[in-house]
């Protein structure tokens, strides 16, 4: 057996950095920053430690990073992420082998970044990168070359290490063609993958989905405003414009099933649908939102199945999910990992067996110095006039992260994505009324606000059983209850679009095991642990 830890998006942001010719003594984000986005970033470090530190609990040696190492590809951020690497290396043995993310660099020369920091009385200090340089997105050339420890290289103890286009790791090496998507302008750009057998019997898989491609009529390629950001393309574009990772994928997976190797493969961008597999309903229900935009396509299904590769680790999303797909070209199993900086916090222990794959999930709710930055929260409040913030008062990692969840539903996703007349229901109802308005019996019904439904909606949806610690197990009995007997109802009504919401909760709450689960070999047959 062969025990291994997975880790995605740990965005690491250094608040000791003091950005040069600002005055600031640190680098403390803004909570009215950290608030709206879909990460947290103060909290980071505490929380990529702990997943380390759950590594060494573990005893796995080494550690797959999917992407998205530091929040976005700053010089002062990677150098702070090497050393806790370099530390959790030298102390315990970890080796961590990563794949690029969006956050991690940008095209060819990177590109700019304006950040808000906190000064200590609490006011925040827009910081330019045209004025701080340090505080730019590296190109991509300049990040590698800083990461290159990270499994990008080979070392002396490999036992393999190869990349799509050989075994020479120099960088010149390891460059393709990628053209805009009129043709008319080409771009040479790295292709980080590489497969490297760091331990006897495990063949680790690294692929670069991070794909960005220059504009239609791009004239210069040093200026980062023409060139596409990647976030958006994934799968998608690798099979667009990195469609030589297929057959190397495929040839990959035929010697390592022909040698008896343990063959995981990584990257960024999930290959199969990670939100329950109704994304495509919530793009009917709510346009193209954030994530469900974001969802492989059938194509994107078939062509990785038809590598060979069985098993997959998939970041990006935040989300924690597991799906499976068998198809005409073949099966594999995709399995998304929630970020330690986001809603569902947690890694994944992976034991690798002859005739299964065991993967234990490892929840960081209890985060040692999880509440580093709130005294800064509670001095931007009282600085802008505002009462205490609850989330400065939270007891662990997790119950903050519940709180920054419940401020995204209300302060991004109702407003940014759900149609008017839901919003309103939801803000003015309770689940009895949802319950009228469906036709069903409300006697003996809990009574709460309708907006708390739609949190815990978005619990599921992120972090499916890793939820449940959040979710009373009277409410959850309540929910699967009410899914299933939800009508389906014609048409664009209040109730139908509602009816619609509770199919697609039915499906994060009846998704395949993705806690502690066992993928059986070859079948790939999810069963509970």
């Amino acid at each position: 057996m062969i025990r291994i830890a997975v880790i995605a998006d740990p965005h690491v942001h250094d608040c000791s950095w003091i950005p040069e010719g600002t005055g600031l003594t640190g680098a403390v984000r803004s909570f009215a920053e950290t608030a709206a986005s879909t990460r947290i970033f103060n909290e980071s470090i505490p929380a990529f430690r702990a997943a380390l530190d759950r590594t060494v609990e573990a005893g796995a040696q080494v550690v797959l990073l999917v992407g998205d190492l530091t929040d976005d590809g700053q010089r002062p951020n990677i150098l702070a992420a090497l050393a806790i690497i370099d530390e959790y290396r030298e102390h315990h043995g970890i080796r961590v082998l990563m794949t690029p993310g969006n956050h991690d660099f940008y095209a060819l020369v990177g590109r700019p970044q304006d950040k808000s920091f906190l000064a200590a009385d609490g006011t925040p200090v827009l910081v330019k990168s045209a004025d701080c340089p340090e505080a730019a997105t590296l190109g991509t050339g300049e990040a590698l070359a800083m990461l290159a420890s990270l499994g990008f290289e080979p070392e002396p103890g490999d036992l393999l290490w190869e990349s799509p286009f050989g075994s020479d790791p120099d960088w010149s090496a390891r460059t393709y063609t990628v053209l805009s998507p009129d043709g008319g302008t080409a771009c040479r750009m790295i292709d980080a993958s590489y497969l490297v057998e760091p331990i006897e019997g495990l063949w680790v898989l690294a692929i670069d989905a991070n794909v960005c491609v220059p504009r239609d009529g791009a004239d210069d390629l040093g200026d980062p405003a023409q060139f596409r950001d990647p976030t958006d393309g994934g799968w998608q574009a690798v099979l667009q414009h990195r469609a030589h990772l297929l057959p190397w994928m495929k040839d990959v997976a035929a010697r390592a099933a022909a040698k008896g190797k343990h063959l995981v493969a990584f990257s960024h961008y999930p290959a199969l649908d990670p939100l329950g597999g109704v994304s495509a309903d919530e793009v009917a229900l709510f346009g193209a939102t954030g994530l469900a935009r974001r969802a492989p396509t059938a194509a994107v299904a078939e062509a990785f199945a038809a590598t060979g590769v069985p098993l997959h680790f998939s970041g990006h999303l935040h989300v924690n999910d597991t799906a499976r797909y068998d198809g005409r070209a073949g099966r594999f199993a995709n399995v998304a990992v929630s970020s330690p900086v986001g809603y569902g916090t947690s890694l994944k222990i992976v034991d690798l067996c002859d005739d299964r794959v065991e993967i234990r999930t490892q929840p960081l709710r209890h985060v040692p110095g999880h509440d580093a930055a709130f005294a800064a929260y509670r001095a931007e409040a009282k600085q802008q006039g505002r009462s205490e913030l609850p989330e400065s008062r939270a007891p662990d990692h997790g119950a903050f992260l519940s709180h920054h969840l419940v401020n995204l539903v209300h302060g991004r996703y109702l407003l940014r994505e759900w149609p008017e007349d839901m919003v309103a229901f939801v803000r003015s109802r309770t689940v009895v009324d949802l319950l009228e308005s469906l036709g069903l019996p409300s006697a003996g019904a809990p009574v709460f606000p309708l907006s708390e439904f739609v949190e815990d909606w978005y619990r599921l949806r992120k972090a499916g059983e890793l939820s449940h610690e959040d979710i009373a197990p009277e409410r959850l009995a309540f929910y699967r209850r009410l899914c299933a007997a939800a009508p389906r109802i014609e048409g664009s009504s209040l109730a139908a679009r509602f009816a619609i919401l509770l199919g697609m909760m039915q499906a994060y709450l009846d998704r395949p095991a993705n806690r502690d689960f066992a993928l059986s070999l070859p079948g790939l047959v999810v069963t509970p642990l």
